[in-house]
């Protein structure tokens, strides 16, 4: 994967970090659920590009 795509990944994880912390200050459970959802689909986008880089090198 290309930097750019690292980056989006990186992005789109801190946003919704970002966006669970202002549904549990503000009491919005459904920006919560989907701050943790943008955590997990980072997450397992990161863990493709790990796999991909290894069989490139």
């Amino acid at each position: 994967m290309g930097i750019v795509d690292k980056a989006k990944n990186a992005a789109e994880d801190a946003i919704g970090q970002v966006k669970q912390v202002v549904g549990d200050v503000t009491g919005n459970d459904d920006l919560k659920a989907e701050g943790k959802k943008d955590e997990g689909t980072a997450g397992v986008k990161k863990v493709g590009e790990n796999i991909k880089d290894k069989f490139s090198s």
